[in-house]
């Protein structure tokens, strides 16, 4: 049966059989006229409190008319919505919200009483701030977009719901200002989610992979953030946004580069403070590639590279060394990267002893036996910390870092040189919805460049990034 029957007992048989899970309850009832109704809900994400209050006792005492209008207006609650399809009403009990069925009548009356789990907004773990706002997304769509609501009360925000994945049916919230987001902006992103045919979307990577151009791109193609205010200030400056139920990553596109050496705490803090962190954070970054590399590099094919005194000290500390100055750097990084990946997905206190103990007791242990070198500790060391500079590309980074180390290892400088002008001309190259990857600085927009690496005073940055191609260019007077 594809359609609500006026005949109760049939349609409701027909649901059971659509639904036949235990935790979907039916309840059948009586009006005060005598009318026969049987209600469905989810046990587990439906408020019954607020199921008896809003609808089951005022049609305990209904006498008026059968009618769905008329019943609908006698329902307190205030989300009601009617439908005759079965597939429809069974998607709602899904959803949580319950759906109400009667005698004589050929649809049924969808009640919005759902009540799902949901974590508090809290200051997310991933991007912690000393000043600014520490609110963060969770995981339900309604949540986020109310917070996001909360910091742009204009009616050119516009929020529209979309279902995608054929089983889980989750619920994608697609955000952009009108009039500020480039013209067919929004409408790419909601025909490329349209277009997604998958069976469960549990996490909004799962979006991100099919928002992307290049879905094997060694970069990520779609920004990502965890905080309202972030989000809210990418949507300002053109950008769409994507909140997925039952994740509280939020995806924005188009995405630059760029964005990832930026902190939403570089706008509470002076300028130059700002600035100066910035180039830190891609000094840092630097490090933690090329370090290992041409430590390599040196000591395989340009002693010259070392300062004598610096040299003279690392040959003491790696003559008793049995393994290459290859083989030894990448032992050292496979050991860390193991520590790394045990502490993250050991229990919380554990894994912090684990970190001691690899640090202190595995890494003193290994030098003091001549497995490995202390400037080999040191430099992985160095590198390591270097890479959580820029938390959002640690997993890009350190793919590159160890291709660096292997080209190294085999061609020296050379090769150092060849791979960094390949990775260069690839992020030149790359574009996501016709936005290069590597603006404002390839292709050069000079404006752009007053809030890239450089941070300018809050008053001067007058218009919005050229980059984005926003219709409104001017945000402040």
């Amino acid at each position: 049966m594809k359609y609500v029957h006026a005949d109760l007992k049939a349609s409701a048989e027909a649901f059971k059989r659509l639904l036949p899970a235990e935790d979907i309850l039916q309840f059948p009832f009586s009006d005060g006229a005598g009318r026969k109704y049987v209600c469905f809900f989810a046990d587990a994400i439906t408020d019954k409190d607020l199921l008896g209050e809003q609808v089951l006792r005022p049609l305990f005492t209904y006498r008026g008319e059968t009618a769905a209008k008329a019943l609908a207006a006698h329902i307190t609650a205030p989300e009601v919505r009617r439908s005759r399809e079965m597939k429809t009403l069974a998607e709602e009990v899904l959803a949580g919200n319950p759906v109400l069925l009667w005698e004589g009548m050929d649809e049924g009356l969808c009640v919005g009483t759902k009540k799902v789990p949901v974590r508090a907004v809290a200051e997310p773990p991933t991007d912690v701030a000393i000043k600014g706002p520490r609110e963060g997304f969770v995981e339900d769509v309604k949540t986020n977009t109310a917070l996001v609501r909360k910091r742009l009360k204009t009616g050119e925000l516009k929020i529209e719901f979309l279902t995608v994945g054929r089983r889980s049916k989750t619920s994608v919230a697609l955000c952009y200002l009108e009039g500020t987001s480039p013209a067919g902006a929004a409408e790419a992103v909601r025909e490329k989610l349209s277009a997604i045919e998958i069976d469960c979307v549990p996490d909004a990577s799962y979006l991100a992979r099919f928002l992307s151009d290049r879905p094997y791109s060694l970069v990520k193609q779609v920004g990502t953030t965890e905080k309202p205010d972030i989000f809210c200030a990418k949507l300002a400056e053109g950008r769409v946004g994507v909140l997925t139920d039952g994740s509280p990553i939020a995806l924005t596109t188009p995405y630059l580069l760029i964005e990832d050496f930026q902190s939403g705490e570089d706008y509470f803090v002076p300028a130059a403070r700002a600035t100066f962190t910035r180039f830190l954070r891609l000094f840092a970054l630097l490090i933690a590639i090329y370090l290992p590399a041409f430590y390599i590099a040196s000591q395989l094919f340009k002693l010259q590279l070392l300062p004598v005194k610096l040299l003279l000290t690392i040959a003491g500390s790696i003559q008793d060394v049995p393994l290459s100055p290859s083989l030894e750097m990448l032992l050292v990084l496979l050991l860390l990267e193991i520590l790394n990946e045990a502490s993250i997905r050991m229990p919380k206190y554990v894994g912090m002893a684990l970190s001691v103990v690899g640090a202190l007791v595995l890494g003193e242990t290994a030098v003091s036996a001549g497995f490995v070198s202390t400037p080999a500790i040191i430099i992985i060391a160095f590198s390591g910390i270097g890479l959580y500079a820029v938390p959002n590309l640690i997993e890009e980074t350190s793919v590159v870092r160890l291709a660096m180390l292997l080209v190294a290892g085999s061609i020296g400088t050379y090769g150092i040189v060849l791979f960094s002008g390949l990775i260069l001309a690839y992020l030149v190259s790359t574009e996501n919805f016709g936005i290069p990857l590597a603006a404002p600085f390839a292709p050069l927009v000079g404006r752009d460049l007053k809030d890239a690496l450089a941070k300018f005073h809050l008053m001067s940055l007058k218009h919005r990034p050229v980059s984005l191609g926003s219709p409104n260019k001017r945000r402040q007077k």
